[in-house]
């Protein structure tokens, strides 16, 4: 299960064209009232067929102005994060739980977060990462648990539906407080445990699961 629902099966093609095809869903989306107010939906962006899926909770002021996921200060800490891991940005898949902007960067609503879990699911189900980090409480609470605590749990791993999560702080969180970041750097060092145990398994298709 995730976050309570399950991964529906989705008909036989290539990633690109299934998230492709999802990209141009979310961006006329009416779904909630987050169409009204966001300049630019955020689908998501990245490798289709990476191992390693990374999924914040929704898109700011720089997010909303560009249609591009984790471009703005919290993003551009990220980047340098995953490159302190030996991560590239263009080898791993990009999105937030909601993909519009909420008013005032406020946390994302549950109807919001509701409205969007068919996109994200989806996203998953076609991408099939052998890894999801989650970035911050919401990601963690829709994916993984709504019963677990961030600040417990940061770090650590749980398997379920094939699938590795690995919650951990939001950048946002250690952008003006240098302490934080060692806390972050230590989830990005577990990310890179994690990442190192499972890269010798090979990837499922979605043939192969079925």
């Amino acid at each position: 299960m995730l976050g309570g629902t399950c991964l529906c099966p989705l008909p036989t093609a290539q990633s690109a064209d299934l998230l492709e095809w999802i990209h141009s869903l979310v961006v006329v989306c009416r779904r909630c009232q987050l169409s009204q107010s966001r300049r630019n939906a955020v689908p998501g962006e990245g490798n289709p067929n990476a191992s390693l899926l990374l999924v914040g909770e929704a898109p700011g002021a720089a997010e909303d102005s560009q249609g591009r996921p984790f471009v703005g200060a919290a993003g551009q800490l990220l980047t340098t994060l995953l490159a302190e891991i030996g991560v590239k940005r263009t080898d791993v898949f990009i999105t937030n739980v909601v993909k519009c902007r909420p008013p005032g960067n406020r946390d994302p609503q549950e109807d919001e977060i509701a409205a969007c879990n068919d996109y994200l699911l989806g996203q998953i189900g076609c991408i099939r990462p052998k890894v999801i980090a989650t970035l911050g409480r919401h990601a963690m609470h829709t994916l993984v648990s709504p019963d677990l605590s961030i600040s417990r749990v940061h770090g650590k791993h749980f398997f379920q539906q094939g699938i590795f999560f690995i919650p951990i702080f939001h950048p946002a969180f250690a952008l003006h407080d240098e302490s934080r970041r060692g806390l972050l750097r230590d989830d990005m060092r577990a990310l890179k445990r994690l990442l190192n145990e499972t890269q010798a398994e090979p990837k499922q298709t979605q043939t192969e699961k079925e």
